[in-house]
């Protein structure tokens, strides 16, 4: 065979495998949940409950409508107590996802949050324990973490409600990279669209680490707003749940009882920037 013929064969063998090669589509999306049914597959506690006159269970995690242009929508509703009630500090709810991500595999989760009202202090994300261990430990829980809070720390940090990641040395809000600035803090009663790519991989193998993008707010099409964001326990196991947690915080100086509205979550192999909603 001539060396023109070979050169002829390697193209197009080349530019065959590249046409197998696709960009993943909604249709790769797996459903964790939209809240159009129950709420049987979730779990709900509150493991550190310190109301005074105590409160049984007083986290609200319920499902409402919502009117949508043709048909309702249903999302969920979290808070961690009636407004007037404070004390409960830890307000666990969790799933378990459908499928494991496991250790040195990439998974894309997309989700749609609403805040339905300032004060608050919400963080949700992915978890690699069992439920007992998941009430054991709260927010060690979590892994890939995101945050929604206008709380001040115990270091006299005032956080403004923007979107937050974990990072090694704390917490840190989403940025707008176009301005170089941090993000707007969340508008109410709005709803962003949250994709954010997690790397499950060691971390000797530059994993344990998921990058976010948003579209909403000051952010009118999908935004890369963090990059290389970090695990917060780093375990290296398999992840199996979705768990969000809300605390009003301590009696003496409490956060607030604002609630946080999730809805569409859904998890697809690799890293998959459609909408599964669309």
């Amino acid at each position: 065979m001539s060396s023109k013929h070979i050169l002829f064969l390697c193209l197009f063998s080349t530019l065959s495998a590249c046409s197998t090669i696709q960009k993943n589509t909604s249709s790769d999306w797996l459903l964790i949940d939209n809240f159009e049914h129950s709420l049987s597959k979730w779990q709900s506690v509150d493991t550190q409950n310190e109301t005074k006159p105590q409160v049984k269970n007083p986290q609200i995690t319920v499902i409402q409508p919502e009117q949508a242009i043709a048909s309702v929508n249903h999302y969920l509703l979290k808070k961690p107590a009636a407004e007037g009630i404070v004390g409960n500090r830890k307000a666990l709810s969790y799933t378990k996802l459908p499928l494991a991500v496991e250790v040195g595999q990439t998974y894309t989760f997309y989700i749609r949050i609403n805040v339905a009202a300032f004060p608050n202090n919400h963080a949700f994300g992915l978890s690699n324990l069992t439920p007992e261990l998941i009430n054991k430990h709260a927010y060690d829980a979590f892994e890939p973490t995101l945050r929604v809070t206008d709380k001040t720390e115990s270091n006299g940090l005032v956080n403004d409600g923007a979107l937050m990641v974990k990072t090694d040395s704390g917490y840190s809000n989403i940025q707008n990279y176009t301005t170089k600035q941090s993000a707007k803090p969340l508008q109410t009663n709005t709803w962003y669209d949250v994709w954010y790519i997690v790397n499950n991989a060691a971390a000797s193998e530059q994993g344990q680490q998921y990058d976010v993008y948003v579209k909403g707010g000051e952010f009118n099409s999908q935004t890369l707003v963090y990059k290389n964001a970090q695990f917060r326990m780093k375990r290296e196991q398999p992840l199996i749940y979705f768990l969000a947690n809300c605390n009003t915080g301590p009696i003496k100086k409490p956060y607030g009882n604002g609630g946080l509205k999730y809805d569409d979550l859904y998890m697809s192999e690799g890293i998959n920037l459609s909408n599964p909603t669309q």
